[in-house]
């Protein structure tokens, strides 16, 4: 059975601002991975990371961009494996941003947890995405009041 990881956050920021962090490499960098992301639809992309043997995971995350909708849904195709040209988890990663009076409640959905050799990297990614989530909230919150030392 496919597993699929949900989160929801608050952030007393506008969508703009939220947007510019799911959008922005030199800010997704801040708290995903190194990238050479771009919001263009079909734009092929990697996040890069150390490398988790215990994953079978080799650093690498290859990514095409899905749907683009400014400020309001971002989605992109999320591939990685062992090395080798080998893709053990094929999955896909959207966003969902939706304003509120007070600020953006961001969506996200990480779905494609198929097989059960995924189990590990749901499990990681599953609480993985909260902390870099986390880590977003904080440089957000830092721009916000001109720290940029977040």
């Amino acid at each position: 059975m496919a597993k699929v990881i949900k989160h929801q956050f608050f952030f007393p920021h506008p969508p703009e601002a939220v947007w510019d962090y799911l959008t922005k490499p030199e800010l997704m960098q801040l708290w995903l991975m190194k990238n050479d992301f771009q919001p263009i639809t079909g734009f092929d992309f990697q996040f890069r990371t150390n490398p988790i043997p215990s994953l079978d995971f080799d650093g690498i995350v290859y990514c095409k961009v899905l749907e683009v909708v400014p400020f309001k849904k971002l989605s992109y195709s999320w591939k990685s494996g062992p090395g080798g040209g080998k893709i053990t988890l094929d999955s896909v990663v959207v966003w969902k941003l939706q304003p509120t009076d007070k600020g953006t409640e961001l969506f996200l959905e990480h779905s494609g947890f198929a097989k059960k050799e995924n189990l590990s990297f749901y499990n990681g990614l599953a609480d993985g995405w909260v902390k870099n989530i986390q880590k977003m909230a904080n440089h957000l919150n830092a721009a916000q009041h001109g720290n940029t030392n977040a």
